[in-house]
């Protein structure tokens, strides 16, 4: 067996936090990309089924999901599972990252393409939790796939994003009848605790997704919080 090539860099860029990185490499069912961020590696699209997960489950919990804010683009899956709902209206999508912002407007990565090019997107460059923070628009869903979650961050002040203020300012820009789900790469049982206090204990619930790969299992996690109709 011949030995496998390493990843070729297709695209880097300057960014927020250091020099980004776009590569591919060739996996067993195709090209595989990934997202490397000063250095460290953010993510592939090696498996993706728990992206279409935080998309899926909130979709499925929303009666009316005109308008969507994502908060973390990454390459592209969770927003192009929500654009697959006919339902949805507009979607916003907030990306602290620039240089992802213009992949999306390029042919690079296939979903990322296919989301820029989506009329019912709005790319905006900046952090989603000062985003969440200021007065505006509403949303019938709400989704926050920022770093790995609270406990496993590869940058320190992303932290701040599951801190009590920041979910409570989350929560206020969800409509009534709306749902915010939260994307974390282990369980988070403090996160769920919080939420509990923020919203109540009945409406706040979590969702395990097991994943296999490289030959091991891993529990990642969906922290799902509804908002009563009006």
């Amino acid at each position: 067996m011949l030995p496998a090539e390493p990843p070729r860099t297709v695209a880097r860029a300057d960014g927020a936090r250091g020099v980004v990185a776009l590569r591919v490499r060739q996996g067993p069912a195709g090209p595989v990309h990934e997202l490397i961020v000063a250095g460290i590696f953010a993510m592939d699209d090696a498996e993706t089924s728990s992206e279409i997960a935080l998309a899926e489950v909130a979709l499925a919990r929303c009666p009316r999901p005109d308008r969507v804010l994502i908060g973390g683009l990454g390459l592209g899956h969770t927003a192009l599972a929500v654009l697959r709902d006919a339902r949805v209206e507009e979607v916003t999508v907030v990306e602290l990252e620039p240089a992802l912002l213009d992949w999306a407007r390029a042919d690079l990565v296939p979903a990322l393409t296919a989301v820029g090019a989506d009329p019912r997107v709005r790319l905006v460059e900046g952090d989603v939790g000062a985003f969440l923070g200021t007065a505006g628009t509403e949303y019938d869903v709400v989704l926050l796939d920022v770093d790995n979650g609270p406990s496993f961050l590869v940058h320190e002040p992303n932290h701040l994003l599951y801190g009590e203020p920041a979910l409570r300012a989350a929560l206020a820009r969800v409509a009534p009848g709306g749902v915010l789900v939260i994307w974390a790469a282990q369980r988070e049982p403090a996160l769920l605790a919080l939420l509990g206090e923020v919203a109540g204990p009945d409406r706040v619930s979590e969702v395990v997704l097991p994943i296999h790969r490289d030959g091991r299992a891993f529990d990642y996690a969906l922290y799902v919080v509804t908002r009563p109709a009006a």
